[in-house]
């Protein structure tokens, strides 16, 4: 198996077991950070596949404001490769992906607007 070397910040459905589970067959171990600037805003017409595996009817995308004062809290985990593809996957189209730095300090993958992400 290779390592899991990937930091990606979630904020969102990525943080429940069950989608957990769903996507990598494990539960993750995380740390709490947040990102700074940064709001949630409701995800339109989400994929439906992700609705399904969870649960959640509504789904959040964060939004830059340039606010220090705005801030999204969340979870930092550590995922392989082939982890972060499935997570794409589990994404779709509704999100892009950017390196971003935490309020940690610690830069992590977050998924953002998809004009946004690279």
């Amino acid at each position: 198996m290779s390592q899991a070397d990937i930091a990606l910040f979630s904020y969102g459905t990525l943080q429940l077991r069950e989608v957990q589970l769903a996507n990598y067959g494990r539960e993750l171990e995380g740390s709490p950070d947040a990102l700074i600037g940064y709001r949630l805003a409701v995800v339109p017409d989400r994929d439906p596949n992700a609705v399904r595996i969870s649960g959640a009817k509504t789904h959040f995308i964060v939004q830059p404001t340039g606010d220090p004062a705005d801030r999204v809290p969340g979870m930092v985990y550590w995922l392989t490769a082939e982890e972060l593809a499935r997570t794409d996957a589990y994404e779709g189209s509704d999100y892009g992906r950017a390196e971003l730095v935490l309020e940690s300090g610690r830069q992590a993958l977050v998924y953002v607007e998809p004009h946004e992400g690279g």
